[in-house]
């Protein structure tokens, strides 16, 4: 179950990979994410140390659920992998110029995981060479269905 997607990676990078990662999270966080009081779109993942962490991910608190701790809304959080996985991360990352980019948070098993994804950068022209597809893409929906209309 899906709670927040990035779609705004997708219009920035070619994502060519995905992982599946779990979070390390307080209380207070857990119940906010459950309320939908979570915010990705300007987040990255960042290596060091061979640990993989997610920054600039926005939880707001709850009033009621988080009264007697002092809550940091942007802290840095630290994302669980396999060492394997981190390993193969790293290599990618360091020598062949990919970025990580956290794509969605969503629910697995009652855990929040999230999922980031390997990707390369799209240069300007990409992005609206991308944008120009999309909306043919739409054009050609509502002419087969204008067409569909005339037919009967």
């Amino acid at each position: 179950m899906s709670i927040i997607d990035n779609k705004k990676a997708f219009f920035d990078y070619f994502i060519e990979e995905r992982f599946e990662a779990g979070m390390v999270l307080q209380g207070w966080e857990v119940k906010a994410i459950r309320e939908g009081r979570v915010q990705i779109k300007e987040a990255y993942v960042v290596i060091r140390d061979a640990e993989i962490y997610l920054i600039g991910c926005h939880i707001s608190p709850l009033i009621s659920a988080s009264t007697h701790v002092l809550a940091d809304p942007g802290r840095t959080r630290k994302l669980l992998l396999n060492a394997i996985e981190i390993k193969k991360l790293i290599g990618k990352v360091e020598q062949r110029g990919y970025t990580l980019v956290p794509l969605n948070l969503h629910f697995s098993k009652g855990r929040v995981k999230c999922e980031i994804g390997l990707g390369r950068g799209k240069k300007q022209h990409d992005k609206r060479e991308a944008s120009k597809d999309r909306d043919w893409q739409i054009e050609k929906a509502r002419i087969m269905r204008s067409g569909s209309k005339i037919a009967d």
